[in-house]
């Protein structure tokens, strides 16, 4: 069972990244240790599609790297 995006959510500000808001169902998460920002689309309950678990994924790792 695929999670949802408000999973998503709660793990990257779990992590200290910050929203910094977007347009219509995009929100942009950035953190001070990450190279790039993770842009998760979609309403909280929808399912999260796999390109959106992978790219939290890789954020945090990034971010965990960094310590």
């Amino acid at each position: 069972m695929p999670r949802k995006v408000r999973d998503l959510i709660r793990d990257l500000k779990n992590a200290d990244f910050q929203d910094r808001g977007g347009k219509g169902s995009h929100r942009n998460f950035v953190h001070p240790k990450a190279t790039k920002l993770v842009t998760i689309s979609g309403k909280e309950g929808d399912d999260a599609k796999s390109y959106q678990e992978k790219a939290v994924r890789l954020a945090i790792e990034e971010t965990n790297q960094n310590d």
